[in-house]
């Protein structure tokens, strides 16, 4: 059964990383360099003139992947890695509760978007650089616990019987939006709202896209190996 879940979650994390890859690469990637613009509005050829003191600048920043293929692998990689790790928590699930077909990790797939995507952004949506955020630490507290009362809740909803489970169930998905995401003092972007518009679309449309595609390839690998 280990390796069967193994197998399973390799496969298709790489297959859905892949796929997300390429959605951001073409759709959320220019985007995020089009906020960044915003951020450094001085041309390039300002920064040339005096090398020994940019040079001392920079050096004195975080690295970063430069734009191009060392963007477009750290991502690559950085996908794969959270697409093995959901992939694992899916075929965990399978593994209590077998899909009877193929198309059954389309709800999962889509019960893990609201879990891990949906839930935590409808209080902390997706930030383009520049953009105004609360402290680190509050915000991962609220996510961490938006995500877990959210995984309860759509469980109690879909799989308890008693009707007072359900209701607590529905409380649960509930409870995280009325406590509140934490909040800077003041909303400020320095890039267009309607850029921020698209980049928060662009967002929820490829992670709707990772997790149903994640979902239906784990779903179909987990039973293939079940029935070889």
């Amino acid at each position: 059964m280990i390796m069967r879940i193994a197998r399973t979650a390799g496969f298709s994390g790489l297959l859905a990383a892949l796929l997300l890859s390429l959605l951001q690469s073409f759709w959320v990637a220019p985007l995020i360099l089009e906020a960044e613009t915003y951020e450094s509005p001085e041309p390039a050829a300002h920064h040339e003139h005096a090398g020994a003191v940019a040079a001392h600048e920079h050096s004195a920043e975080a690295w970063a992947p430069e734009d191009g293929w060392q963007r477009v692998l750290s991502t690559t990689g950085g996908n794969l890695v959270v697409a093995v790790g959901f992939a694992l928590i899916l075929c965990a699930l399978y593994s209590l509760r077998e899909p009877r077909r193929a198309g059954s990790g389309a709800l999962w797939g889509l019960a893990g978007f609201a879990v891990f995507c949906l839930a935590p952004t409808l209080g902390l949506p997706p930030e383009l650089p520049g953009t105004a955020a609360a402290d680190l630490g509050q915000r991962q507290a609220w996510w961490v616990g938006t995500a877990s009362a959210t995984a309860v809740g759509l469980a109690l909803l879909v799989f308890a019987r008693h009707g007072l489970l359900k209701a607590l169930g529905a409380v649960l998905l509930v409870v995280p939006h009325v406590i509140g995401a934490p909040q800077p003092p003041v909303h400020e972007s320095l890039a267009p709202e309607a850029l921020e518009t698209q980049f928060k679309v662009a967002s929820w449309l490829t992670n709707a896209a990772f997790w149903l595609a994640l979902g239906l390839l784990s779903a179909w690998l987990f039973r293939r190996s079940s029935q070889a």
